[in-house]
């Protein structure tokens, strides 16, 4: 009995202290937190040294950033400035509710389970620290095209945020159709003029999209332009595939992203990736109906464009009339080097493998050029499945700026009905690998 008397209050100091001991230690290591909002995962804090001590003090609750409890965190609803969540306009509401979230220290803006109609909108940073921004409702756009007179290519923006998180479920509807309407690739004797991309990303860094669904865009779904540190994760982005221009994810300016387990049906491409873009990474990628997954298109206008250290490893594409493809303008500049296109099964795809050096979307034909862009150091691997076309590889380099370190492994390609294809090459260096069906060679 003695012994347990002396036991005890021991017991209770060491538990007390051992906590205390890891906060002296400083933050956790990096990896341990959701580094966008500061918010611990639920794997990530079973990894924390003291979690078998701290389970039975501090419960089953996420643990907030270290340094800031989570009583501290601001909870703001929209509903609250005004928002009645029945599908009238909920703009002004919006506005309030985020600058009261974006003021404040830690803050989750909060849309709930009704459906708001909105009109075009930035939310617009800096804020004083991360916010989360958690979408269960809808948000809809508004049809009235003259609300757009302002800015016809932006309707949800996200600008200068940084340590961002938008999630939560809900649906973001851009109400696409009155536009695809008026689209002078639907009716040719319209004028071609610009539509709104349903959500863009511009200047934001250490950024979370996730568990989202974006649907019938006005032009492009998601858009990031000139970000730095964004994962993007579980997103159902659709659109029929006659729709113009909505291409799924749109990526320019930005370095350092990863898009996974996301699933993409649009009238254009699932992903395109344009010039400025660096080290990006797609894995598990469903992409179809639409243009497949894009590379470009780059140097438009005799311009300069650089993309690099690009890879898509996990992907299916089902019925899309490109599979992984590299687009370049005549006249253009620069390079797109260090790409590979890994894991990926075809079916029913029109051009499952193709570069094009000498694209042209113009109504009158490109005139050749002697500049073009360098597409360099490219690896297909492991892709198989079936092309709709006889032609499953197509390598349309220039003359003058051939394709260099192009290399192709472990093809295997056949059309539906179990025929062999072919590949046409041409002004492309070519190593093959292993098993290659069907060859340049």
């Amino acid at each position: 009995m003695s012994l347990q008397r002396r036991f005890i209050p021991f017991l209770i100091v060491f538990l007390l202290s051992f906590p205390c001991y890891y906060g002296l230690q400083g933050n956790p290591p990096y990896h341990y937190l959701d580094d966008a909002y500061g918010y611990a995962s639920s794997q990530a804090y079973d990894k924390w040294p003291w979690r078998k001590f701290g389970s039975k003090i501090m419960g089953s609750k996420r643990i907030g950033e270290v340094g800031r409890s989570l009583a501290s965190v601001k909870t703001v609803s929209v509903n609250d400035y005004g928002a009645k969540g029945d599908g009238s306009d909920a703009t002004e509401a919006f506005k309030k509710a985020w600058e009261a979230a974006c003021s404040s220290q830690g803050s989750v803006l909060v849309v709930p389970k009704n459906n708001y109609l909105l009109k075009p909108i930035t939310f617009e940073g800096p804020c004083k620290s991360s916010i989360t921004v958690q979408i269960s409702g809808t948000l809809q756009a508004s049809t009235d095209r003259s609300a757009y007179s302002n800015d016809l290519t932006r309707w949800l923006v996200f600008e200068n945020v940084q340590n961002l998180a938008v999630q939560g479920g809900g649906t973001i509807n851009g109400n696409g159709k009155i536009w695809w309407e008026n689209s002078c690739k639907v009716d040719d004797d319209l004028s071609c003029k610009d539509a709104p991309t349903a959500l863009t990303f511009y200047n934001c860094k250490t950024l979370v999209v996730k568990n989202l669904k974006i649907e019938n865009a006005q032009q492009i779904h998601v858009s990031f332009e000139k970000c730095v540190g964004v994962q993007a994760s579980g997103l159902t982005v659709t659109a029929p595939g006659d729709s113009p221009n909505t291409d799924g994810i749109h990526v320019t300016d930005t370095q350092n992203i990863q898009i996974s387990s996301s699933v993409i049906g649009t009238g254009d491409d699932c992903i395109s990736i344009v010039s400025g873009t660096q080290n990006l990474q797609a894995t598990g990628i469903t992409c179809g109906p639409g243009h497949g997954i894009s590379i470009g298109s780059l140097g438009y206008g005799n311009s300069e464009a650089l993309v690099s250290d690009i890879t898509v490893n996990g992907a299916t594409l089902s019925g899309t009339t490109n599979g992984v493809r590299i687009k370049t303008w005549p006249g253009g500049s620069g390079s797109a080097s260090n790409i590979k296109f890994q894991n990926i099964e075809m079916h029913d795809v029109d051009n499952p493998i193709i570069i094009n050096q000498k694209y042209c979307d113009d109504d009158k034909p490109c005139e050749s050029e002697s500049q073009a862009v360098q597409v360099q150091n490219v690896l297909y691997q492991n892709i198989k499945g079936t092309s709709s076309s006889s032609e499953a590889i197509e390598l349309d380099c220039s003359s003058k700026f051939p394709c260099q370190g192009i290399v192709l492994q472990d093809i295997d390609i056949e059309t539906g009905g179990g025929k062999a294809t072919k590949a046409v090459c041409s002004d492309a260096k070519v190593t093959e690998k292993g098993d290659v069906s069907p060859s340049c060679t």
